[in-house]
């Protein structure tokens, strides 16, 4: 294997990462406050439909920024739902991504009709990072990309810093291990958790954004095709902590793209079945994680 092969994998890998990594960072907040969202996904579909409408007309930074208001928006209607509603948070999540899903395939077709979104999205150019850049091979493969991976870099030490060294990151916490003890202590469990909830749909937008803004460069139904879940399993393996979520995302980021590397190497296994790599892995970790993983105590319980 060469040095540009290795250099072109591993650019390709943390690009496909970044959406990932920004989805799981927002979901194990989330679930440190002992709330599972399923609707993570439609909050990463509906930032991409917004990124994109808005993106075409005011710019790359308008896109993100429309793409993490409406991650919040359906993690806000999530958690009145979910969390104001009591209702079963994982019937809940499924029924905010499939109107998520309904809406902004609905809402597509009237933007843009039948053939979809053009190329007239602008996408985010590269921002290398000066002195890093030229290191080698560990250069371009991490500090040649664009500026929403770099957020994606400052989401890692910024969550573990909320969580473990702030107070609210303490009641965070506590509502997740034990929401009825902590409430008994004067932590306000439902405000805590819908605020947990709201900060991980800012990060599902975002991820919805660079989708659009940082690598596909145009909007399709559907297009987060079960991202949201992969990061729902990426923080099962990252165990519920930041710098654990940030390897697993790079573990499935490198996932999605070996297909491109063996096809590269020559070798004669179907590429198809590195398509399907990611999700084969989300299965074991979901399986695995539920055996020798414990998550928050009071995770997916309605208070």
């Amino acid at each position: 294997m060469t040095a540009s092969l290795i250099v072109a994998f591993g650019t390709a890998s943390v690009r496909v990462t970044t959406p990932l990594l920004l989805a799981a960072i927002g979901e194990g907040i989330a679930e440190r406050s002992g709330v599972i969202n399923l609707g993570i996904e439609g909050g990463m579909l509906a930032g991409a439909f917004a990124a994109a409408v808005v993106a075409t007309h005011d710019g790359t930074t308008a896109g993100v920024a429309a793409g993490a208001f409406a991650g919040i928006l359906v993690a806000f209607a999530f958690g009145a739902i979910a969390i104001w509603g009591r209702t079963d948070q994982i019937i809940s999540g499924m029924a905010v991504t499939l109107a998520a899903t309904g809406l902004t395939g609905l809402l597509a077709r009237r933007v843009w009709g039948v053939a979809g979104a053009g190329l007239s999205i602008p996408t985010m150019h590269l921002a290398a990072i000066p002195g890093l850049a030229s290191i080698p091979i560990l250069g371009p493969v991490f500090f040649d990309q664009p500026a929403i991976t770099y957020v994606a870099y400052l989401m890692i030490p910024i969550a573990a810093w909320l969580l473990f060294r702030t107070r609210f990151g303490l009641e965070i916490r506590a509502s997740g291990e034990g929401p009825t003890a902590a409430a008994a202590c004067g932590v306000a469990v439902t405000r805590v958790r819908i605020s947990a909830v709201v900060l991980g749909g800012l990060c599902s937008g975002v991820a919805g954004a660079s989708l659009v803004l940082a690598q596909v460069g145009a909007f399709s139904e559907q297009m987060t095709a079960g991202r949201g879940f992969i990061a729902i399993a990426i923080v099962a393996l990252g165990r519920w902590n930041p710098w654990g979520i940030a390897a697993s995302a790079l573990v499935f980021g490198a996932a999605t793209e070996s297909q491109f590397l063996f096809q590269a190497a020559g070798t004669t296994i179907p590429y198809q079945l590195f398509l399907v790599l990611p999700y084969l892995l989300a299965l074991a970790v979901m399986a695995l994680a539920t055996r020798r993983h414990r998550g928050p105590a009071g995770l997916a319980q309605t208070f």
